[in-house]
């Protein structure tokens, strides 16, 4: 992956910048997810009441655990950036969860740089549209507004 000075960012807006690997989402990382969230509902952790009870024909991932995975994704695909000293996750200005993801798919990360706002001298807000597709299926699994703060080094001034 090249990495961009700070500066050339505002040339990549509306370019899809990265495409992650895919990732496997088994049952063992949902059911590592319900512990650690303490989300038990069936859907997630109990696979033959899942069969019986749910439309979905199986257990589904958490959509929090979906999003979750961003992180990993961004490291991954997002270009690397200099002149920063840290980039911090600030929240969503949209998130859905457009198709439930059953364990056992493979999930990856498409990330278009939307827009980029100076908030102070030395920091930036990013939104990044991004869809976490879901291997073999038309619809993703979630298409979100991610916003990042970058904080910049001030080395340029």
């Amino acid at each position: 992956m090249k990495t961009y000075h700070v500066s050339e960012l505002f040339d990549l807006i509306g370019s899809e910048v990265g495409v992650s690997k895919w990732i496997k989402i088994d049952q063992e990382r949902i059911n590592n997810f319900a512990k650690i969230t303490e989300d038990q509902q069936f859907i997630h952790v109990d696979p033959k009441r899942a069969i019986r009870d749910s439309p979905y024909g199986g257990t589904i991932a958490h959509g929090f655990l979906t999003a979750s995975m961003l992180s990993s994704m961004a490291f991954e695909a997002q270009p690397k950036i200099s002149g920063v000293t840290m980039i911090i996750n600030y929240g969503f200005d949209s998130l859905r969860f457009i198709s439930p993801l059953p364990s056992g798919s493979e999930i990856r990360g498409k990330f278009t740089l939307n827009e980029i706002t100076k908030r102070k001298e030395t920091e930036l807000m990013i939104k990044w549209d991004v869809t976490i597709e879901i291997m073999g299926q038309l619809k993703p699994a979630m298409v979100a507004k991610w916003i990042n703060l970058l904080f910049l080094d001030g080395k340029d001034k």
